[in-house]
Protein backbone atom coordinates (compact mmCIF):
# COMPACT_ATOMS: atom_id res chain seq x y z
CA UNK A 1 0.00 0.00 0.00
CA UNK A 2 1.36 3.40 -1.01
CA UNK A 3 2.14 5.96 1.62
CA UNK A 4 -0.01 8.86 0.46
CA UNK A 5 1.57 11.11 3.06
CA UNK A 6 5.11 10.75 1.73
CA UNK A 7 6.83 13.65 0.01
CA UNK A 8 7.50 11.55 -3.09
CA UNK A 9 3.84 10.66 -3.50
CA UNK A 10 2.74 14.29 -3.02
CA UNK A 11 5.28 15.58 -5.55
CA UNK A 12 4.37 12.99 -8.20
CA UNK A 13 0.64 13.50 -7.63
CA UNK A 14 1.01 17.29 -7.89
CA UNK A 15 3.10 17.02 -11.05
CA UNK A 16 0.56 14.75 -12.74
CA UNK A 17 -2.28 17.08 -11.72
CA UNK A 18 -0.45 20.12 -13.11
CA UNK A 19 0.18 18.35 -16.42
CA UNK A 20 -3.48 17.32 -16.72
CA UNK A 21 -4.76 20.82 -15.90
CA UNK A 22 -2.27 22.41 -18.33
CA UNK A 23 -3.36 20.01 -21.07
CA UNK A 24 -7.03 20.78 -20.46
CA UNK A 25 -6.42 24.54 -20.49
CA UNK A 26 -4.41 24.30 -23.73
CA UNK A 27 -7.15 22.19 -25.31
CA UNK A 28 -9.86 24.64 -24.27
CA UNK A 29 -7.79 27.60 -25.53
CA UNK A 30 -7.26 25.98 -28.93
CA UNK A 31 -10.92 25.01 -29.16
CA UNK A 32 -12.11 28.53 -28.37
CA UNK A 33 -9.43 30.45 -30.31
CA UNK A 34 -11.30 30.51 -33.66
CA UNK A 35 -14.35 31.92 -31.87
CA UNK A 36 -12.22 34.49 -30.02
CA UNK A 37 -10.50 35.55 -33.25
CA UNK A 38 -13.87 35.91 -34.96
CA UNK A 39 -15.16 38.06 -32.10
CA UNK A 40 -12.08 40.31 -32.25
CA UNK A 41 -12.47 40.70 -36.02
CA UNK A 42 -16.18 41.50 -35.67
CA UNK A 43 -15.45 44.06 -32.95
CA UNK A 44 -13.00 45.82 -35.27
CA UNK A 45 -15.55 45.86 -38.09
CA UNK A 46 -18.14 47.40 -35.77
CA UNK A 47 -15.70 50.15 -34.75
CA UNK A 48 -15.09 51.02 -38.39
CA UNK A 49 -18.84 51.10 -38.98
CA UNK A 50 -19.24 53.36 -35.92
CA UNK A 51 -16.80 55.82 -37.51
CA UNK A 52 -19.09 55.80 -40.55
CA UNK A 53 -22.06 56.66 -38.29
CA UNK A 54 -23.51 53.16 -38.68
CA UNK A 55 -24.46 51.83 -35.26
CA UNK A 56 -26.93 49.62 -33.41
CA UNK A 57 -26.56 46.60 -35.70
CA UNK A 58 -26.59 43.03 -34.50
CA UNK A 59 -23.63 40.81 -35.35
CA UNK A 60 -25.05 39.40 -38.58
CA UNK A 61 -26.18 42.81 -39.82
CA UNK A 62 -22.79 44.34 -38.95
CA UNK A 63 -20.96 41.66 -40.93
CA UNK A 64 -23.20 42.23 -43.93
CA UNK A 65 -22.96 46.03 -43.75
CA UNK A 66 -19.18 45.91 -43.44
CA UNK A 67 -18.94 43.73 -46.54
CA UNK A 68 -21.19 46.19 -48.35
CA UNK A 69 -19.44 49.47 -47.53
CA UNK A 70 -15.75 48.55 -47.07
CA UNK A 71 -14.26 48.11 -50.53
CA UNK A 72 -10.52 47.86 -49.80
CA UNK A 73 -8.16 47.56 -46.84
CA UNK A 74 -4.48 48.44 -46.88
CA UNK A 75 -1.58 49.15 -44.52
CA UNK A 76 1.37 51.50 -44.80
CA UNK A 77 3.98 52.44 -42.22
CA UNK A 78 2.07 50.52 -39.56
CA UNK A 79 -1.15 52.45 -40.20
CA UNK A 80 -4.30 50.83 -41.57
CA UNK A 81 -6.61 52.46 -44.08
CA UNK A 82 -10.08 51.41 -45.25
CA UNK A 83 -11.55 52.70 -48.48
CA UNK A 84 -15.33 52.70 -48.09
CA UNK A 85 -18.29 53.72 -50.19
CA UNK A 86 -21.63 55.03 -48.95
CA UNK A 87 -24.29 56.41 -51.26
CA UNK A 88 -21.83 56.48 -54.14
CA UNK A 89 -19.31 58.56 -52.18
CA UNK A 90 -15.80 57.33 -51.37
CA UNK A 91 -14.87 57.70 -47.72
CA UNK A 92 -11.47 56.95 -46.20
CA UNK A 93 -11.32 55.51 -42.67
CA UNK A 94 -7.97 55.95 -40.94
CA UNK A 95 -7.13 53.68 -38.00
CA UNK A 96 -4.83 55.13 -35.32
CA UNK A 97 -3.41 54.41 -31.88
CA UNK A 98 -2.16 56.60 -29.05
CA UNK A 99 -1.78 56.91 -25.29
CA UNK A 100 -4.34 58.20 -22.84
CA UNK A 101 -3.95 58.85 -19.11
CA UNK A 102 -3.99 55.20 -17.99
CA UNK A 103 -3.15 53.26 -21.11
CA UNK A 104 -3.60 52.87 -24.81
CA UNK A 105 -6.33 54.58 -26.80
CA UNK A 106 -7.39 54.05 -30.39
CA UNK A 107 -9.39 55.89 -32.98
CA UNK A 108 -11.11 55.47 -36.33
CA UNK A 109 -11.66 58.67 -38.27
CA UNK A 110 -13.62 58.72 -41.53
CA UNK A 111 -12.83 61.57 -43.91
CA UNK A 112 -14.38 62.63 -47.20
CA UNK A 113 -14.11 65.40 -49.76
CA UNK A 114 -11.37 65.94 -52.34
CA UNK A 115 -10.32 69.58 -52.25
CA UNK A 116 -10.91 70.25 -48.55
CA UNK A 117 -11.48 66.94 -46.67
CA UNK A 118 -13.70 66.99 -43.59
CA UNK A 119 -14.59 64.42 -40.94
CA UNK A 120 -17.46 62.17 -41.97
CA UNK A 121 -17.52 60.44 -38.59
CA UNK A 122 -15.28 59.33 -35.72
CA UNK A 123 -15.07 56.65 -33.07
CA UNK A 124 -12.61 56.37 -30.19
CA UNK A 125 -11.82 53.57 -27.75
CA UNK A 126 -9.58 53.08 -24.70
CA UNK A 127 -8.03 50.37 -22.57
CA UNK A 128 -8.65 51.80 -19.11
CA UNK A 129 -9.59 55.47 -18.85
CA UNK A 130 -11.58 56.74 -15.87
CA UNK A 131 -15.32 56.09 -16.08
CA UNK A 132 -17.27 59.33 -16.49
CA UNK A 133 -14.12 61.25 -17.40
CA UNK A 134 -11.54 59.97 -19.88
CA UNK A 135 -13.77 57.02 -20.77
CA UNK A 136 -16.15 59.52 -22.37
CA UNK A 137 -14.03 59.42 -25.51
CA UNK A 138 -15.65 56.01 -26.07
CA UNK A 139 -18.92 56.26 -24.14
CA UNK A 140 -20.11 59.66 -25.34
CA UNK A 141 -21.59 59.47 -28.82
CA UNK A 142 -22.36 63.19 -28.52
CA UNK A 143 -18.67 64.00 -28.04
CA UNK A 144 -17.65 61.85 -31.00
CA UNK A 145 -20.25 63.60 -33.16
CA UNK A 146 -18.53 66.94 -32.47
CA UNK A 147 -15.85 65.87 -34.93
CA UNK A 148 -18.27 65.57 -37.84
CA UNK A 149 -17.68 68.31 -40.40
CA UNK A 150 -14.35 69.44 -38.97
CA UNK A 151 -11.68 70.33 -41.50
CA UNK A 152 -8.98 67.64 -41.48
CA UNK A 153 -6.07 69.36 -43.23
CA UNK A 154 -4.94 72.94 -43.65
CA UNK A 155 -6.48 73.71 -47.03
CA UNK A 156 -4.30 72.69 -49.95
CA UNK A 157 -1.71 70.90 -47.79
CA UNK A 158 -1.10 67.63 -45.96
CA UNK A 159 -0.69 69.45 -42.62
CA UNK A 160 -3.21 68.23 -40.01
CA UNK A 161 -5.60 70.98 -38.94
CA UNK A 162 -8.09 69.13 -36.73
CA UNK A 163 -7.37 69.36 -33.01
CA UNK A 164 -8.82 68.70 -29.54
CA UNK A 165 -8.33 71.78 -27.36
CA UNK A 166 -9.42 73.19 -24.01
CA UNK A 167 -10.73 76.44 -25.44
CA UNK A 168 -12.08 76.41 -28.99
CA UNK A 169 -11.23 79.46 -31.07
CA UNK A 170 -11.66 77.88 -34.51
CA UNK A 171 -14.94 75.98 -34.81
CA UNK A 172 -13.95 74.70 -38.26
CA UNK A 173 -11.02 72.63 -37.01
CA UNK A 174 -11.22 72.33 -33.21
CA UNK A 175 -13.22 70.17 -30.79
CA UNK A 176 -13.69 70.81 -27.05
CA UNK A 177 -11.74 68.45 -24.83
CA UNK A 178 -13.69 66.10 -22.55
CA UNK A 179 -14.62 67.92 -19.35
CA UNK A 180 -12.36 66.83 -16.48
CA UNK A 181 -10.19 64.68 -18.75
CA UNK A 182 -7.57 67.05 -20.11
CA UNK A 183 -4.76 64.47 -20.26
CA UNK A 184 -6.90 61.91 -22.09
CA UNK A 185 -8.08 64.63 -24.47
CA UNK A 186 -4.46 65.63 -25.08
CA UNK A 187 -3.79 61.98 -25.92
CA UNK A 188 -6.59 62.02 -28.49
CA UNK A 189 -5.20 65.24 -29.97
CA UNK A 190 -1.70 63.78 -30.27
CA UNK A 191 -3.15 60.59 -31.76
CA UNK A 192 -5.03 62.59 -34.41
CA UNK A 193 -1.94 64.57 -35.36
CA UNK A 194 0.17 61.44 -35.75
CA UNK A 195 -2.55 59.19 -37.16
CA UNK A 196 -3.67 61.60 -39.88
CA UNK A 197 -0.14 62.67 -40.78
CA UNK A 198 0.50 61.71 -44.40
CA UNK A 199 -2.96 60.07 -44.58
CA UNK A 200 -3.77 61.73 -47.87
CA UNK A 201 -0.45 60.84 -49.48
CA UNK A 202 -0.63 57.25 -48.22
CA UNK A 203 -4.20 56.87 -49.48
CA UNK A 204 -3.12 58.14 -52.89
CA UNK A 205 -0.38 55.51 -53.03
CA UNK A 206 -2.50 52.67 -51.66
CA UNK A 207 -5.70 53.33 -53.57
CA UNK A 208 -4.29 55.03 -56.65
CA UNK A 209 -6.86 53.60 -59.03
CA UNK A 210 -9.80 54.88 -57.02
CA UNK A 211 -11.05 58.32 -56.12
CA UNK A 212 -10.00 58.95 -52.52
CA UNK A 213 -10.77 61.45 -49.78
CA UNK A 214 -7.48 63.31 -50.09
CA UNK A 215 -6.33 66.86 -50.80
CA UNK A 216 -5.69 67.47 -54.48
CA UNK A 217 -2.68 69.67 -53.63
CA UNK A 218 0.10 67.59 -52.04
CA UNK A 219 2.18 70.52 -50.83
CA UNK A 220 4.54 69.29 -48.14
CA UNK A 221 5.10 70.79 -44.71
CA UNK A 222 8.17 72.73 -45.84
CA UNK A 223 6.28 74.21 -48.78
CA UNK A 224 7.91 72.10 -51.48
CA UNK A 225 5.78 70.04 -53.82
CA UNK A 226 6.02 66.28 -53.43
CA UNK A 227 6.54 64.26 -56.58
CA UNK A 228 5.04 60.83 -57.20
Amino acid sequence: MKNTNSNTYIIIYSAILVVIVAFLLAFIYQALKPMQDANVALDLKKKILYSLNIRDLDNAAAEAKYAEVVKEEAEKDGKKYYLCEIGGEDILVVSMKGMGLWGGISGYVAIHGDDNPTVYGAYFDHEGETAGLGAEIKDSKAWQEKFIGKQVFIKGTQNVAIAVVKNVDDANTQVDCVTGATLTSNGVNDMLKEGLKDAGKNALELFLKKKCSIPTDTTAVDGTEERE
